[in-house]
């Protein structure tokens, strides 16, 4: 682990790098490492980005936190905390040693993420070091790269394979002053159905599951908001609402638990998706869980069929064999202008090979 300030910290970082590209050593970038487990291969030397940690700046009334990559996401919500205010894409704590550089690069959301926004949503800005071990600045007045993009959102997700992310700037929200949770016993055809008819209507929900016959809400917003919403909607109260859940959000559900995950993202108004293997559905229907025991190659083409034909996409998320891929194939287009983008930041293509696609 490297030692020394933040800039001697930086400047080891960039030296490496640089060595790194002169000699074609790829270099798997992590932070807590708690995400191993989420996407293709891990190849390389790890590099270790924890020593680059801490707040860099924080103004509640400007609702912007900026951090360092190996900063743990703990300090960041115990911070905002003390302020009443929260990330509100709810990102996953896949363990206590996660990093706000890992939540951003794996770009994975909580429940809230349907009625708040997606973790790209909530970037404003970013300091990524490039395969030459320079410190590039995006974000405030939005420098662009040569093709256009806004490159600290194209971070999100990236999994770390455009470069070393240094810093990162974070819009943040107020928590909610008020909060309730309803269940309601119905079939996963009328859960949809009533999660599409409330989308349309100025309802607080703040999140949404479908799991084996019942339906659970949470609604966020003024106390009038939500109580208003309560008496529309009917239902009975949720037990152990906040325990319910952060248990999704951080997948400590029994459901998560055993078989190989896929995560299916679709349209909200896509009808049921009939697949062998058991479901649990979230953010008002986009977003679909499917919990199968075993998964060869051609069991995962059909999944994927199933889901393209629904107008969606399929992520192997945990289990099973990754040689079906991980993430659904690219259209020929988008894969062109990843290869221009990586091609761009890590000409040498040292950073996380292999870890989104071949």
């Amino acid at each position: 682990m490297s030692t020394g300030s933040h800039s001697d910290i930086a400047a080891q970082f960039g030296a490496r790098i640089r060595a790194a590209t002169a000699a074609g050593t790829p270099l798997r970038l992590r932070g807590g490492g708690t995400k191993d487990w989420y996407g293709q291969a891990l190849n390389g030397e790890v590099f270790d980005t924890s020593a680059y940690a801490g707040i860099v700046a924080y103004e509640p009334t400007e609702l912007v936190v900026t951090a360092r990559c190996g900063t743990p996401l703990a300090e960041i919500e115990a911070l905002l905390a003390q302020h009443h205010q929260m990330l509100a894409f709810e990102p996953p704590r896949h363990g206590a040693a996660s990093t706000i550089g890992g939540v951003v690069a794996s770009a994975l959301s909580g429940p809230r993420r349907a009625s708040a926004g997606a973790v790209r949503d909530f970037v404003l800005g970013a300091v990524l070091m490039d395969g030459h071990g320079e410190a590039l600045r995006f974000g405030g007045q939005v420098m662009k790269n040569v093709a256009g993009y806004d490159v600290s959102r194209l971070l999100a997700g990236s999994l770390g394979t455009l470069g070393l992310m240094l810093e990162v700037s974070l819009k943040v929200l107020p928590v909610p002053v008020c909060e309730a949770s309803l269940r309601f016993e119905m079939s996963e055809i009328d859960a949809l159905r009533r999660l599409n008819e409330w989308a349309g209507q100025p309802l607080p929900i703040s999140a949404s599951c479908w799991h084996q016959g019942v339906l659970s809400l949470r609604l966020s917003g003024a106390e009038a908001a939500v109580v208003a919403a309560q008496r529309k909607l009917g239902g009975a109260p949720l037990a152990d609402a906040a325990a319910f859940w952060a248990s999704l959000r951080d997948q400590t559900h029994g459901y998560f638990d055993g078989g190989s995950l896929w995560r299916l993202s679709v349209p909200p108004a896509a009808s049921a998706i009939i697949l062998r293997g058991e479901q649990l559905i979230e953010w008002g229907g986009a977003q679909r869980w499917l919990k199968a025991d075993t998964v060869d190659a051609e069991q995962a083409a059909a999944i994927r069929r199933t889901v393209a034909a629904a107008d969606g996409h399929a992520t192997l998320f945990r289990g099973a064999d990754k040689d079906v891929g991980v993430f659904h194939p690219l259209a020929p287009a988008v894969a062109r202008i990843n290869q221009r983008l990586k091609q761009a930041f890590d000409p040498a293509g040292i950073f996380n090979p292999g870890r989104m696609y071949g």
